[in-house]
């Protein structure tokens, strides 16, 4: 569905409330597709609470037009897009288009724009022509509505289409979009204090709105996920059952080469393109979450933050099954060239932490200071390269977000990166210090940098970043 379709679509939807229905253990299915026609994408995005059935879950979710994820976007290179945002929640709300590399201001990807209740806005950009191909998210960021509407459902998968999708063995592996996503227990009662510092973690894991659902594959062949952390806060260790992952890209787009893995680690933001090789002639292979603790120390007298309640072992999330055969397909030995970023012509530093504030009580801070919405905190020029130390020098893991701009990751703790490739979420653990390198392409205007657990992002670590021409 596309062009004018789409658009029609979602403003059906404008006149009913929708009731989204989810499947306990059924055949996964990728979110709603919308793919642009004739170089535009056109579409009415409605964002309402809606009834849904989710075992154990929620009664009610946050929904875009009705569905949990909300419709998958499909855009080329070059490609006008139009969204109609309308906001039919009782709080302000915006769209912030996560990885894509458009314009911060106007009707871009502006996330000082705020839409109040029962009003509508139109985005409308056009993706530049040398964008590179690869798996992005769109979500809300009203400041101090965000991690309430991400952590009640909002969220869906943005696809760029392009060169990597043209390599022949990734053009021949099966694709499936995998949405990461927790929800509230179905008693869930709202978090304070404590929970809302740690960062909110559901007790219910969906994938593509559903609970443990199934995979197919054929021996011999390949199966490309598309991986989206669609969550507010939690992390995602993965692990499939006898079979490895070869990662193929990452936030910004394709590696170089296949880099397999025996696990994946996706923090809250974060993406990654894998290919899973038919190695076996037949079976049924669970996908685990495994536990992951994200923070321990002093300020929670050595309490660890876990991978959310109640789990203490390996959660299957999907499980992977074997239907026929096809002739073996081989793993690509070459992807995509990753371009070498040249010497930043300026260094800056930046410490990520936690504290107490007069009249606001906790607060997270980067440099030392918590979010003001009318303050400038990095001032940099357009064409610039730039070399950022991050610094994690409190008790708790911290995913670094910069929006507009990829960057590459240059060290971690003094060590060089394994491999180059484009991110745009770095997870920072307690103690360490990345390198991170950027330049400022294309757009002039204001943009953010924060933590992405973003009830971390709402008690203020969060920065405004201005890039001059």
């Amino acid at each position: 569905m596309a062009g004018a379709s789409a658009s029609a679509a979602g403003a059906a939807l404008l006149g009913r409330s929708g009731q989204l229905r989810s499947a306990g253990s059924a055949s996964a299915t990728a979110p709603s597709r919308l793919r642009s026609s004739g170089g535009r994408l056109d579409l009415d995005l409605v964002a309402q609470e809606t009834e849904v059935a989710i075992p154990g879950g929620p009664a009610r979710a946050l929904t875009y037009n009705g569905l949990l994820p909300g419709p998958l976007l499909e855009i080329d290179p070059g490609d006008a897009v139009r969204i109609n945002l309308h906001n039919r929640l009782p709080r302000p709300t915006n769209i912030h288009y996560h990885g894509l590399h458009i314009p911060p201001g106007g009707s871009g990807d502006n996330v000082f724009l705020s839409v109040g209740p029962g009003e509508s806005h139109s985005y409308a950009f056009t993706l530049p022509a040398d964008h590179p191909a690869g798996t992005f998210y769109y979500h809300p960021h009203s400041h101090g509505t965000v991690a309430d509407q991400v952590f009640g459902g909002l969220g869906g998968v943005l696809i760029v289409r392009g060169a990597l999708d043209r390599i022949p063995a990734v053009r021949a592996a099966a694709e499936q979009v995998l949405f990461l996503k927790d929800l509230p227990a179905e008693r869930g009662s709202s978090p304070m204090g404590m929970g809302l510092m740690l960062g909110r973690e559901g007790a219910v894991l969906t994938v593509n709105g559903q609970v443990n659902p199934t995979l197919s594959m054929p021996a011999g062949g390949l199966l490309r996920l598309r991986i989206v952390n669609g969550s507010s806060a939690r992390f995602w260790r993965l692990a499939l059952e006898e079979h490895p992952f070869h990662l193929i890209a990452t936030d910004g787009g394709a590696l170089e080469a296949p880099v397999e893995l025996v696990e994946l680690l996706l923090a809250p933001g974060e993406r990654a393109e894998v290919l899973v090789r038919g190695e076996r002639q037949g079976g049924r292979y669970r996908l685990l979450n495994l536990p992951y603790t994200r923070g321990a120390g002093g300020m929670m007298g050595g309490m660890g933050m876990g991978s959310g309640p109640g789990q203490q072992g390996p959660v299957s999330i999907a499980t992977l099954a074997y239907a026929g055969s096809v002739a073996p397909l081989p793993l690509p030995e070459r992807l995509l060239p990753v371009e070498l970023l040249p010497e930043p012509v300026r260094r800056r530093r930046f410490v990520l932490n936690h504290g107490m504030a007069p009249g606001m009580g906790m607060v997270f801070l980067i440099n030392g200071r918590p979010f003001d919405h009318g303050r400038i905190d990095t001032r940099v020029r357009l064409g610039d390269t730039e070399e950022w130390e991050l610094v994690n020098d409190g008790v708790m893991d911290h995913p670094f977000h910069v929006h507009i701009n990829p960057f590459q990751v240059i060290s971690r703790n003094g060590k060089p990166e394994p491999f180059r490739a484009w991110k745009d979420v770095v997870l920072l653990r307690p103690g360490e210090t990345v390198r991170i390198r950027t330049r400022f392409d294309d757009f002039a205007g204001r943009s953010v940098y924060h933590c992405h657990i973003l009830d971390h992002e709402e008690l203020g670590m969060m920065g405004i970043l201005e890039i001059t021409a």
